[in-house]
């Protein structure tokens, strides 16, 4: 059923898609998946003295948020193009930025703007079933403002609406800049926890490899490597996206050490990654191992059934012939010696065979 469901998606995306051929750059069109919620905007100004949250019901609140505080414009949901564009004419925000908003397969990338910085990424959870799902994120950096896209309500960013709450560690004390990089930090570690998940998963499997080769185990290991695979696309861009913003003039000197720590980050998820396709690479060597053995087995087997039945048969044919000229044919034990003839021989071939450690 979960297949079949990406496959309409899968679909959906790519009729969506066709809307845009032969459209202007910059044409605002949804691509992803249809939904009927409405678009909520989350809003945190703050500084070191002062903190305020709320749920704006107009865009028109915003500039008013803006006076000599940091702001932090979360929005939920990037279907309604209304409010994309209106969000766009207040932030002085490039047409082919906002069209990267609205794409929700565009691939991780970032622009530089005169006043500000875009970047867009995916952003992976796990659902109750300890699947992988991903939403597209896009991440604006202005002087003195952060504005964050989602597809739907729900993120990994409460460890940071916390800190701004409680004014932990240092993030009321800098500006936008150090903000981005603390929800790109988020984000990243994040995909540690996919990676912890998967490694159990790689765990089970070898157990399974070891213990008996099965069907199942051969989707567990392909499922592991879909999964493998997606965080590799995903966090592959990523490392060469935090290279490039700690080269931005926009980006001040403190913020771009805490930018490094990430960009170690990035390149570890990548050499995990990397081992992670190793020891697929040997599970599904063993599994194949395995099969072949297991068939071999029992084509071993099946030889040595029919090796010892070859002298058998060759004496039941002999005595099958229809000729009058036999002579074990009149003896009264005849049918009897012939079947212990049989049975020597069979005990002959066995304890050969055992002894050449065929058995």
């Amino acid at each position: 059923m979960r297949k079949r469901i990406k496959n309409t998606i899968s679909e959906i995306e790519k009729r969506e898609r066709k809307k845009k051929l032969g459209l202007p750059p910059g044409t605002l069109v949804y691509v992803g998946k249809p939904t009927k919620e409405k678009v909520s905007i989350e809003v945190f100004t703050y500084d070191e003295d002062y903190y305020m949250e709320t749920e704006i019901k107009s865009l028109n609140e915003i500039k008013e948020l803006m006076k000599n505080k940091i702001l932090w414009m979360n929005v939920n949901g990037v279907h309604d193009l209304k409010i994309i564009e209106k969000i766009g004419e207040l932030f002085n925000l490039h047409p082919l930025l906002l069209e990267d908003v609205v794409n929700t397969t565009q691939r991780p990338k970032t622009d530089e703007y005169e006043d500000h910085i875009f970047l867009c990424m995916q952003m992976l959870s796990l659902d109750k079933e300890y699947n992988i799902e991903k939403e597209h994120i896009s991440l604006i950096i202005g002087k003195n403002y952060v504005i964050t896209f989602q597809e739907k309500k729900g993120d990994v960013f409460d460890p940071i609406r916390d800190r701004i709450r409680n004014n932990k560690g240092s993030i009321r004390k800098n500006g936008a800049d150090y903000l981005g990089y603390a929800l790109i930090d988020v984000l990243v570690d994040n995909y540690y926890l996919i990676l912890e998940k998967i490694s159990d998963k790689i765990e089970e499997t070898e157990e399974k490899v070891i213990e008996e080769v099965t069907e199942n185990t051969i989707n567990s290991i392909y499922n592991i490597k879909k999964d493998v695979i997606l965080i590799r696309r995903e966090i592959w861009p990523l490392r060469l996206i935090i290279s490039k913003l700690r080269k931005s003039e926009k980006i001040k000197r403190e913020t771009n050490v805490f930018l490094k720590d990430v960009y170690d980050h990035t390149v570890e998820i990548l050499e995990t990654i990397e081992i992670f396709r190793e020891i697929i690479s040997g599970l599904l060597d063993i599994n194949l191992s395995g099969i072949s053995y297991k068939m071999n087995s029992i084509m071993k087997l099946l030889t040595m059934i029919s090796t010892i039945f070859i002298p058998l048969t060759f004496i039941a044919d002999v005595y099958g012939m229809n000729f009058k000229n036999m002579p074990e044919l009149r003896w009264e034990y005849g049918y009897f010696f012939i079947l212990g003839v049989m049975l020597c021989i069979s005990i002959v071939m066995l304890v050969f065979f055992k002894k050449k450690k065929w058995l």
